[in-house]
């Protein structure tokens, strides 16, 4: 016996409400026309891409970082208007950022 049936033993009169979910909107990024600058470089001896030059709103570019992190399934983080990926995922970054409408300029190699 699931807990619905024993609800309904308790209160025979009552009439669940209809559950209305709500639909989320994704969030919609500003697309600047200035390209980001996606750079490599090694910090304490590790390769990393660093992204910067976005003139939206922070949550945005915050927003943004995260989704490239869990694309990539890698670390990183939102630091000073720039986003630090640990890896070189310059081609991946890059390919990303262009599926989403953003010009993006390969800087450093």
């Amino acid at each position: 016996m699931d807990l619905h049936e024993q609800l309904k033993k308790l209160f025979p009169d009552h009439e669940p409400l209809a559950e209305e979910k709500a639909e989320e909107t994704p969030h919609e990024l500003f697309i600047q026309q200035e390209p980001m600058v996606c750079k490599y470089e090694k910090r304490k001896g590790k390769p990393t891409t660093i992204i910067e030059g976005y003139s939206g709103s922070e949550e945005d570019f915050r927003i943004l970082a995260k989704e490239l992190k869990t694309k990539l399934s890698v670390g990183g983080t939102f630091k000073d208007n720039t986003i630090i990926i640990q890896g070189d995922y310059r081609d991946k970054i890059m390919e990303t950022l262009k599926s989403k409408g953003f010009k993006v300029k390969r800087v450093g190699g």
